[in-house]
Order: C-alpha cells, then structure tokens, then sequence
C-alpha cells in the first residue's frame, strides 16, 4: 500500500472506519450498560437471536392451530426458552413473540454470577 498523501491523512484523521455515528443506538447503550455487556458484537447476537426467534413465532401462528407440526414446534420452542430462563412460563407463544434482547441478557448474566 503506498503511503497516504498529506490532504489524505489529515482527512482520514477525522473519520473512524470502526464505529459508525449511527451505529449505537440509546437503548442499545443502556441495555448494555445494565447488564454489563462490554462487547457490542454480543448484544448483536442477542438481538439477531430475539429476530430469529420472533419470525419463528410468526411463522408458527400463521400455520392451522390444529396442525400436529405447529403444536409439536411450539412446545419444542417454550419449553426451550422457559427451561433456558428466557421467558417466565411455557403457556403460549405471546410470550415469545414479546421477547426483547434484555431477556437474553439477563440470562447471560444468571449464567454468569451462578
């Protein structure tokens, strides 16, 4: 790589390439904050879980409510998330379908300090 000119470098000097303005949101800080995450790169596996999770739901309230396939997976589903300590009880799938990134950490946390 050659060398950067000098109009160059001092252009660069004021921009960061690692993080972007636009890039933490004010939630994404204070769920941060709370529960002591200190890399980013964590909360956005939690929050891209919490995405996977709630399609998975809205997949699942779209199909016959008799459907043996839609029963079978979402007790598969609770019973996961309740036995993991994500959600509070293994009734129906509003609860998951409610689901935030802070559950995710406050699991992280337990698993943690225990």
């Amino acid at each position: 790589m050659r060398k950067l000119k000098f109009h160059e470098h001092k252009l660069l000097k004021k921009v960061n390439f690692l993080e972007w303005k636009k890039e933490q949101s004010f939630r994404e800080l204070q769920v941060m904050r709370r529960y002591h995450i200190t890399d980013r790169d964590d909360y956005k596996k939690y929050n891209k879980l919490c995405g996977v999770i709630t399609k998975l739901v809205h997949i699942l309230k779209q199909l016959d409510p008799t459907d043996a396939f839609r029963i079978q997976m979402t007790d598969e589903l609770l019973e996961k998330l309740y036995n993991m300590g994500v959600i509070a009880s293994k009734k129906s799938l509003a609860l998951c379908e409610k689901l935030s990134v802070s559950a995710f950490c406050r699991w992280c946390c337990k698993l943690i300090y225990e």
